[in-house]
């Protein structure tokens, strides 16, 4: 079987990776305007916005990938996919922002009222990486339908 670039980048996997990556690029817009990206550099000792995009970039694929493995059987069309995504966004803005970054950042899960309170504008641009990952993971399908 003859492989080419154009079928191992609508490999589930890859389509998983490119979606994800879509999707932290339209998310970094509200992270730029919260100024959250130095926050995401911290994670990796560099607290600046480049390192922060770049590493929220390499997050983003890896979360893409998951959703390979994770939801992506469910996506049948436009529509599921973007519906998916955007409950796939929703875990992660609790998964990200409550339990991995301030875990990792060495405060514990901070799933009180004041850690809700303040991971809820991360809300938002989850559900816009979600959706946009959804959709990007259909299209590199080329599943168009409703």
């Amino acid at each position: 079987m003859q492989s080419t670039a154009t079928e191992t980048a609508r490999s589930p996997l890859s389509r998983g990776i490119i979606g994800g990556l879509v999707g932290g690029l339209v998310m970094t817009v509200p992270m730029a305007m919260m100024e959250a990206l130095p926050v995401v550099g911290s994670l990796v000792g560099q607290p600046n916005a480049i390192v922060g995009f770049l590493f929220h970039m390499v997050i983003s694929a890896v979360i893409g990938a998951g959703f390979t493995y994770t939801l992506a059987n469910r996506v049948t069309a436009t529509g599921s996919g973007i519906t998916w995504g955007l409950i796939y966004g929703a875990i992660w803005s609790v998964l990200g922002p409550l339990l991995i970054m301030p875990t990792w950042m060495g405060m514990g899960p901070q799933l009180t009222g004041a850690g809700i309170s303040a991971a809820i504008p991360s809300l938002g641009g989850h559900l816009l990486f979600g959706g946009a990952l959804g959709y990007g993971y259909n299209m590199l399908g080329g599943r168009t339908s409703r």
